[in-house]
């Protein structure tokens, strides 16, 4: 008597999952995304998209979002996240605009303006790490009050005449590069090194895999969640500022939309590892997916609208992904 062999529905689709197109796009699928990106708009517009002129407007477009994301990338490998991060900068830089209008010296404003940043971190870490509130509703709530103070301290209006030696932190460009992108690839760097090869750095992966796991092993996760916190609000203060001085102004919401983009490319980037982490290196992709995205319709002339429908496609499709990604680990 033979035995007649069937596929079960579920060896049905494990078959499914282990051909090499559906691990590539489960793997790679960002790297390969920002890939067809490139191609696609090279195709549409080959003698403007990969121009030299092109391509360092896109690295100097998404330096400010790179800073504030990396900060971002901080909090979510802890498990958190923070909504606070776009008004954070928005309030921190028109703190420094106003501080320089009205006659502080360049390097005090600009002190001024980080720690403001950092206070609102502060803020964030102490309700979330301390208080132990849910990370969405504390952030929002500090959101929400913070673009209330951005506007408080701009009178609701758009901040000019700043000095001229402050634009230089914006506006600058040695050896032809512009000096917001020397900030972000600095910021990506040392928050990568202090992810990498840091004892705290260990400590935010152990607390975001496993908070329990990681107080029974001594590690203090108060402590160590309200840095991530304070990270990112440096990280934003620093995005914030340096957008003033690009921009040449300060207004009450300069900065919003970044919240929602460093989210976007954070998310993207946790589908490159295995395990679903957010991470510096898939966080840098996710803001070139963004980047060349955004540069790439504004140069074939696709409208803004249709721009904010796209941005919201991606990220979830960006967080179905991770999703999938966190239930095979």
């Amino acid at each position: 008597m033979t035995k007649t062999d069937t596929l079960s529905p579920t060896t049905a689709l494990t078959t499914r999952e282990t051909t090499p197109l559906f691990q590539l796009f489960r793997q790679g699928g960002t790297v390969v995304a920002l890939i067809v990106l490139i191609a696609f708009f090279t195709i549409m517009r080959p003698e403007v998209f990969l121009s030299f002129g092109n391509v360092r407007n896109i690295f100097e477009q998404i330096a400010i979002l790179t800073i504030i994301a990396v900060g971002q990338t901080v909090v979510m490998v802890v498990g958190d996240f923070d909504l606070s991060v776009g008004t954070n900068a928005t309030l921190s830089g028109a703190t420094a605009a106003a501080l320089m209008i009205g006659g502080t010296p360049v390097p005090l404003a600009i002190l001024a303006g980080l720690c403001v940043g950092i206070l609102v971190g502060m803020v964030n870490g102490f309700l979330v790490a301390v208080l132990k509130l849910s990370a969405f509703v504390a952030t929002l709530a500090t959101m929400t009050t913070v673009g209330g103070l951005a506007f408080i301290v701009t009178s609701g209006t758009t901040l000019y005449g700043m000095p001229e030696g402050f634009f230089s932190l914006g506006q600058g460009r040695p050896l032809g590069i512009p000096m917001p992108i020397f900030f972000a690839v600095a910021a990506a760097i040392i928050l990568w090194l202090v992810l990498r090869f840091t004892t705290l750095g260990r400590r935010w992966y152990a607390v975001g895999g496993n908070a329990e796991v990681a107080r029974l092993s001594g590690v203090n996760v108060q402590w160590t969640r309200f840095l991530a916190f304070v990270v990112a609000g440096l990280a934003s203060a620093i995005g914030g500022i340096i957008l003033v001085s690009r921009l040449g102004s300060a207004s009450s919401a300069s900065a919003n939309n970044y919240m929602m983009l460093a989210v976007a490319a954070v998310f993207l980037g946790m589908t490159i590892l295995k395990s679903g982490q957010a991470n510096i290196g898939g966080t840098l992709v996710g803001v070139g997916i963004i980047g060349v995205m955004s540069n790439g319709l504004n140069i074939i002339g696709v409208n803004t609208y249709i721009q904010q429908v796209l941005t919201g496609l991606i990220i979830i499709a960006a967080v179905t992904l991770s999703a999938l990604k966190a239930r095979d680990t």
